[in-house]
């Protein structure tokens, strides 16, 4: 599902047991200098991770300051981010001029402890190439060093590298319980683009389609994947950029299926297998 661009006002863009992508949560939020934001979630445990800006963060006692250093835009630099669990309350407060704020949830019953993701800590991937119009990198902000720290949720950041081509390829899915050939987690995308005036076509198509449905993506429009084969791609002379919302059923590993009639390029994109194992 394909959701344009709009002023949520700081309120959640997907709110907790919302029937499009239940174990999923995302909220993104605007702040001036010196304005604050607070939020205490039930059964989603989180990650805050700004996307521009540098915020300080108070997690029911516990400080982690300046968080973010990026001020132009998602390519001004690493992401940072800090993880919230279940059921306790967060408050963060901006320190620069303005900050546009990632609020990334998953669900998750058990209450854990939090901690502070710098951008030394950010674990990067790069795959794919430019001649197969698949090279991008990844950078995982909670990722699967993280598996004894949190509980279902998945968060990381997806950058085409170079202008134009595919992400997301070839096209998988990961809606169902079915190990060891696939796990259900639902994902929530926010996309960027530079130039802004970019765009890009996400590809939706359920398991039983021939054909399956696109929508038109621009800068800041967020995607829902519940289920089906969900590839994506960016128009020639611009870069892509997708913030990436991961929340596990059954464990929070990421086993995906790829499409039968495509997954023989897994033999051919340089990289790729190591990208799959960095989701495990």
């Amino acid at each position: 599902m394909h959701i344009p661009p709009f002023d949520n006002k700081n309120i959640p863009i997907v709110d907790i047991d919302d029937s499009r992508v239940p174990l999923n949560y995302l909220n993104i939020v605007n702040l001036k200098k010196d304005q604050s934001f607070e939020f205490k979630l039930t059964g989603y445990e989180t990650c805050i991770v700004p996307a521009t800006g540098t915020i300080d963060i108070n997690i029911e006692g516990v400080n982690f300051n300046s968080i973010g250093k990026r001020i132009v835009d998602v390519w001004d630099g690493e992401p940072e981010g800090v993880y919230v669990p279940t059921n306790i309350k967060a408050e963060f407060v901006c320190k620069t001029e303005k900050a546009e704020v990632f609020i990334a949830g998953a669900k998750y019953h058990k209450t854990l402890e939090p901690f502070a993701v710098r951008e030394t800590e950010i674990d990067k991937v790069q795959y794919g190439s430019d001649d197969t119009k698949t090279h991008r990198k990844i950078k995982h902000i909670l990722g699967g060093q993280h598996h004894e720290k949190v509980g279902r949720l998945l968060c990381n950041e997806l950058y085409t590298v170079g202008q134009g081509g595919w992400s997301g390829f070839p096209p998988h899915k990961h809606d169902t319980d079915r190990l060891p050939n696939e796990t259900r987690h639902d994902e929530t995308y926010n996309y960027r683009f530079k130039p802004n005036n970019g765009f890009g076509f996400q590809l939706f198509q359920a398991e039983n389609e021939s054909v399956g449905k696109a929508a038109h993506i621009i800068n800041k429009s967020t995607v829902l994947v519940k289920s089906g084969y969900h590839p994506c791609v960016v128009a020639p002379g611009y870069e892509m950029y997708y913030f990436t919302i991961l929340g596990g059923l059954s464990q929070r590993s990421l086993v995906q299926y790829f499409q039968p009639d495509h997954a023989y390029q897994l033999e051919t994109i340089p990289g790729i297998k190591d990208m799959i194992a960095k989701y495990k």
